[in-house]
């Protein structure tokens, strides 16, 4: 089932957009399977999990940190993530680049920004963003490679506001990318609302259920 959900998916999306297979509370055998029909980008949202699959599964697997991440949590996957979604802060940003640094590496970064209407969701506003990648220090970490922008829509089946919003995240992009070329990535939409989030904009979309099954 796994392999057919993800074939039809992956057959269905643009050249241009980017599957994460999101594994998050997903057995091994799971990932596997999907590992086994192609699939080797896979998001989790939680470091300990994500560290666990990291040192049992096939080394040529792109990690991705998809949740909310505490920096305290940062040195445990310096090492080896692949893309960090959720860099919601200033601090956060620099934490990720001190441990990168640690450990003799480059990390790659998705600034999120806040476009739900909920407050549950974590994110910088566009204001916030563009005081980041103006400022002086910004420019000064080495260790950290800023490649695009994410953003998680209100949890609605109201598809005009997720469109809204989408579209609201995608104007932002293309308002900072003339300045910051980097700048290519606009991870948006995940199983229930990738369709709508690709017809916005998207180049790379965060799917879970819709290829492993609902989340255990």
């Amino acid at each position: 089932m796994i392999k057919d959900n993800l074939l039809e998916i992956k057959n269905a999306l643009p050249e241009h957009v980017t599957l994460v297979a999101v594994s998050k509370t997903k057995p091994d055998k799971d990932l596997m399977e999907a590992y086994a029909a192609g699939q080797r980008i896979f998001g989790e949202n939680k470091v300990q999990e994500m560290v666990g699959k990291w040192e049992r599964l096939p080394k040529d697997i792109k990690w991705h940190m998809i949740g909310h991440l505490q920096r305290n949590k940062v040195k445990y996957m310096a090492e080896f993530v692949d893309l960090v979604h959720g860099v919601d802060s200033f601090r956060l940003l620099k934490e990720i680049n001190k441990r990168a640094e640690q450990n003799n590496r480059s990390i790659n970064c998705l600034l999120q920004i806040h476009i739900a209407e909920e407050d549950t969701k974590f994110g910088l506003d566009k204001e916030e963003l563009n005081l980041i990648l103006k400022s002086d220090e910004y420019h000064q970490l080495k260790n950290i490679n800023v490649v695009g922008l994410m953003a998680m829509a209100t949890f609605t089946d109201n598809a005009t506001q997720v469109r809204r919003e989408f579209n609201q995240l995608k104007t932002i992009f293309d308002s900072i990318q003339p300045e910051n070329p980097q700048i290519k990535t606009l991870s948006m939409g995940m199983s229930g609302d990738y369709q709508i989030a690709i017809e916005e904009g998207s180049t790379m979309v965060r799917i879970g259920s819709s290829i492993f099954g609902k989340r255990n």
